[in-house]
């Protein structure tokens, strides 16, 4: 059963977005890898569930490489 659903949006940039979820992620995590890893995950769940979605989204991305 869904519920009453309110949409709450927030005026930010993908670099605040992207700074924040980060700092959380470090507050969760055992060590930067775990991390990073974390991080990811959150940051491409919120862009695939955002309402305006880019070309890039759907494209898929080498798993290594990056954020190293």
């Amino acid at each position: 059963m869904k519920g009453c659903h309110t949409e709450q949006r927030i005026d930010t940039t993908l670099g605040e977005l992207i700074e924040a979820v980060s700092e959380a992620a470090f507050e969760c995590s055992k060590d930067s890898t775990e991390a990073y890893i974390l991080a990811g995950f959150v940051l491409e769940e919120i862009l695939r569930k955002s309402p305006l979605k880019g070309s890039a989204l759907g494209q898929q991305f080498p798993q290594e490489g990056y954020l190293n």
